[in-house]
């Protein structure tokens, strides 16, 4: 009996939730049907209760990782502390470490991502085409290798660099003071140019130039001049040293009467500049000749290919910033380029270190106001329109290695800086018309130029080089023409920096 109601109660719970379920599809009404009592079953029950642990367990994860995320990126005040103490200490400039191009990567890592990938058989010259620098203002300049002819829009590369004559350096400069310091003079004959100045010869056979004024600013002004190509690391002025004219001296014993002769007085400050033989005329290179005179990076790149070798084989031309997709238009694109990288045949290398020379030749007579130089033949062209077409005055050229020797620079320092109202036109025309420079030339100025020091450094030579003896009897050089010199190496900056925009 009892089993009999308990299947009697199932079977009404069976047709109640059936009644339900039919109740429920029949309802087309979506919005009734979600409005209807929600009615609770054990699946519902159960799915609830799988929800709430899953969004239980959501958050606990969520509450979790951020207090994670809080303690790993709360800063540490110590690294504060020692990252701030190490920007000021920092903070402070060096113009000697100064770069002022390239590109610096910390601790000398580069990213993965940064490596270009290239076909096996591309050279750097491709490669450095095919590179996508659209989309940066960086210019990640190459290190300048044996072939480059011109870089950095200004500077000569080193493959005319490296060709330099070797010249007359600081080691020369020594050597000589102490050769003279310990030698005496047997021979004295007229030569070296004016009627007093003599050419004398040492016991071992040396000889030498000495010039002899009666104005102690000409003396200055060509013991000075040394001394400032000496800080600019220039080797084109043979070496020099100041005496005294002492017959008591054993330098003079031997040519008493020769000095009788030569109509020299005592204790007269005199220059003695080491004998340079096999000397030739120089002239003045084309470029420098015309009233539209002019030498720039378009100069050296229109001379490489009119001079050198035209095959393709052996000529390797790569202009730097130029990415043209169609090679015909090269020539309309000319002016867009920073370096020139090209093997250069011999002519056209001793073409390139005679000009390179001459850039060197026209920034010191533009610090020094030198007027016996080229702005001698300038002045004159008013009267001689040949006169360019003729040897430079005072500068020679050495036919075993092509050294140019800048000769009698008495006038620079003093004597041009009187007449700078006069000629300093002269001399802007000249530096107005340079755009190439040699890079070790310009540092030298940069550093001088910041440290505004140029007038101790050339005090401090002359002190260091000469005796009280000679001190006594040549002054040193003015402050004020250290500050006019100064000035000038500002001007010659200046006209750098034009040329860098300019070229640009």
């Amino acid at each position: 009996m009892e089993n009999l109601q308990t299947n009697d109660r199932k079977h009404a719970r069976l047709a109640a939730v059936e009644e339900l379920t039919v109740k429920v599809l029949d309802d087309t009404d979506i919005k009734e049907k979600y409005r209807a009592p929600y009615t609770l079953t054990a699946y519902s029950i159960y799915s609830y209760s799988i929800y709430s642990y899953c969004l239980l367990s959501v958050l606990i994860s969520f509450v979790l990782g951020l207090s994670i995320g809080v303690l790993i990126t709360r800063p540490d005040p110590q690294r504060q502390t020692d990252r701030i103490t190490t920007a000021r200490q920092g903070r402070r400039l060096d113009i000697e470490n100064v770069s002022y191009t390239g590109v610096a990567f910390v601790n000398n890592h580069r990213s993965d991502f940064n490596r270009q990938i290239y076909p096996k058989h591309l050279n750097d010259d491709l490669r450095d085409i095919l590179k996508d620098n659209k989309g940066t203002n960086v210019n990640f300049r190459r290190t300048p290798n044996e072939d480059t002819v011109l870089y950095d829009n200004v500077y000569w590369g080193p493959e005319i660099e490296n060709s330099m004559p070797q010249g007359y350096g600081e080691n020369s400069a020594e050597l000589w003071e102490r050769y003279v310091g310990g030698s005496e003079v047997v021979k004295m004959e007229i030569g070296c140019g004016r009627m007093q100045n003599r050419l004398v010869t040492f016991r071992d056979g040396i000889r030498a130039c000495v010039r002899y004024r009666q104005n102690t600013d000409q003396i200055q002004g060509e013991i000075f001049s040394f001394y400032v190509g000496r800080l600019l690391n220039l080797t084109n002025l043979a070496p020099s040293v100041v005496k005294i004219v002492d017959l008591k001296d054993k330098l003079w014993r031997n040519v008493v009467n020769d000095i009788a002769a030569a109509k020299w007085s005592r204790n007269r400050a005199i220059v003695l500049t080491q004998y340079v033989p096999s000397l030739e005329p120089a002239h003045i290179p084309d470029v420098f000749k015309s009233s539209t005179r002019h030498l720039n990076k378009i100069d050296v790149y229109n001379m490489s290919n009119e001079e050198n070798e035209t095959s393709d084989i052996t000529k390797e031309l790569l202009i730097e910033k130029m990415r043209i997709k169609d090679v015909r238009s090269k020539a309309k694109n000319i002016e867009k380029f920073s370096r020139i990288d090209m093997r250069l045949n011999d002519k056209t290398v001793k073409s390139f270190l005679e000009l390179a020379q001459w850039s060197d030749l026209i920034v010191f007579d533009y610090l020094t106001a030198n007027l016996d130089r080229i702005v001698n033949n300038l002045f004159n062209y008013q009267w001689n329109e040949n006169i360019m077409n003729g040897p430079a005055h005072n500068l020679a050229k050495k036919m075993d290695s092509g050294l140019l020797v800048f000769l009698d620079n008495e006038s620079g320092l003093l004597h041009g800086y009187r007449l700078l109202k006069k000629y300093n036109v002269y001399h802007s025309l000249l530096l107005d018309s340079l755009c190439v420079f040699r890079k070790s030339t310009i540092d030298a100025l940069k550093r001088l130029h910041y440290k505004q020091d140029v007038g101790a450094k050339l005090s401090d030579m002359f002190h260091l080089r000469n005796s009280a003896v000679v001190r006594d009897v040549l002054p040193a050089l003015p402050e004020k023409n250290s500050k006019v010199l100064h000035e000038r190496i500002g001007r010659v900056l200046s006209q750098v920096q034009k040329c860098e925009e300019a070229l640009r």
